[in-house]
């Protein structure tokens, strides 16, 4: 059996399995007004949302170190197995959340979920290097962003609407169950790389591995295992740690988000869960737009001729150039309505920069060595998003959020520069002489 365009199958796969890594992410954000009523009646909204800092704290700063983790994991192991690991483990630790009865509980539970789902992201670099040519990278890349942005969009409304019928213990459980679902048609389709899969078409399998040029390290326009250096080596190359510093910078503005959407239109207009639901999908539907745009872009300019530095360098600062005064206008927004269509145009910047920044490992290095520079910038930009999480309680205390947007709009700043100065030209790397 031959199945045409087997690669757009499996990062279709992939970015399922990012959607319902957010559903299983943000139940606990949009349950937390509920859940913290219940178990904590006697604090006022400021110790309640401490409380949350920490056990968010604690599910990123699992995160950080999972991605490094699971970025050796995936070389090792392979991406097939690797992502059944990890989706795995997570959807196993979202159910045991309905156990969860205070702060050590949801610490433990989110700990697990945070090293587990960390996975999803240097995974998804590596099934992205193996399975598609440079110049359909960043494309791929967005479309398996889009599901983190769909999940949002997804998962605030549908919890709220759950939460309707079921309570928040049940919730967890459904999500848990969903995840485990998806293992069963990856494992069905997902059998090996296309170097040696079974069904990926000849044609389909020349058209990938020929336009691979980050693996051909002989320049004699086959491919090869391209530069694969240890650790020590990788991270003596300054643009290793472009990348990572840009990712360590650019990452805690997504998160910031992420975590403190709906506490801060419960916080700051007033909303309990349900009217959360009405408002809080709508920055993911910018996120979802511009991961498609970013990747779009990107192809285009490479189709018409650009070379990878100049269209990553483009596509990147142009997401930092509209994420900037964007940040910045949120120290003040207003209403609830232009609050939100102003954080879809942060997330639209944020992710039009960051499926091309996460596809520099791959234009970078050869495969085996993907995995872990993806990994490794994935603990550090998760490191950043637990430092910036830790200062919110007290950055907005009060209500007053403008603090975190200001910082967020200087993070855009110093990732913008990290590429322009640490990576003079994205091209394949060799060996130092």
């Amino acid at each position: 059996m031959k199945i045409n365009n087997l690669r757009w199958w499996v990062i279709t796969l992939i970015a399922l399995a990012t959607i319902i890594n957010y559903i299983d992410r943000q139940s606990l954000n949009v349950l937390w007004p509920d859940i913290s009523a219940e178990l904590y009646p006697n604090l006022n909204a400021d110790e309640r949302k401490e409380i949350y800092a920490l056990i968010s704290v604690v599910f990123v700063f699992s995160y950080a170190f999972g991605q490094a983790i699971f970025g050796k994991i995936f070389d090792w192991i392979g991406t097939r197995l690797g992502f059944a690991l990890s989706i795995g483990l997570w959807s196993i630790a979202t159910a045991l959340h309905a156990l969860a009865r205070g702060v050590v509980s949801f610490s433990i539970f989110r700990a697990i979920l945070g090293v587990a789902e960390a996975g999803n992201w240097p995974g998804a670099t590596k099934g992205n290097a193996e399975w598609f040519p440079t110049k359909e990278r960043a494309l791929a890349q967005g479309i398996f962003n889009s599901g983190a942005a769909i999940g949002g969009i997804v998962s605030i409304p549908l919890i709220a609407f759950l939460s309707i019928y079921f309570s928040w213990k049940s919730i967890f459980i459904i999500v848990g169950i969903t995840g485990l679902l998806w293992l069963i048609p990856w494992l069905v389709l997902v059998k090996s790389p296309p170097k040696s899969h079974p069904w990926i078409t000849e044609e389909e399998r020349e058209y990938i591995l020929s336009g691979q040029k980050n693996q051909d390290l002989s320049g004699d326009g086959e491919f090869d295992e391209g530069y694969n250096p240890p650790t020590a080596k990788m991270l003596s190359h300054k643009q290793s740690w472009g990348v990572i510093i840009a990712s360590a910078a650019i990452d805690p503005i997504w998160w910031l988000f992420v975590f403190w959407i709906p506490i801060y239109l419960s916080e700051v207009y007033g909303m309990d869960v349900k009217t959360i639901g009405i408002y809080g999908w709508v920055p993911y539907v910018g996120a979802m737009f511009g991961a498609w745009f970013g990747g779009l872009l990107a192809q285009n300019r490479m189709k018409a001729g650009w070379t990878v530095d100049a269209t990553r360098k483009l596509t990147i600062s142009l997401g930092c150039v509209i994420m900037l005064p964007t940040l910045l206008a949120m120290a003040n927004p207003g209403s609830p309505t232009t609050a939100v269509l102003l954080m879809a145009v942060i997330l639209f910047g944020f992710q039009t920069a960051i499926g091309n920044i996460q596809t520099l490992p791959s234009d970078f290095f050869g495969g085996k060595t993907v995995g872990t520079l993806a990994g490794l910038a994935g603990m550090a930009a998760k490191l950043g998003a637990v430092a910036l999480t830790s200062l919110v309680p007290w950055l907005t205390s009060g209500g007053n959020y403008a603090p975190a947007f200001v910082i967020g709009a200087a993070l855009a700043v110093i990732a913008f520069a990290s590429i322009w100065i640490l990576c003079p030209k994205i091209e394949p790397l060799r060996p130092k002489s």
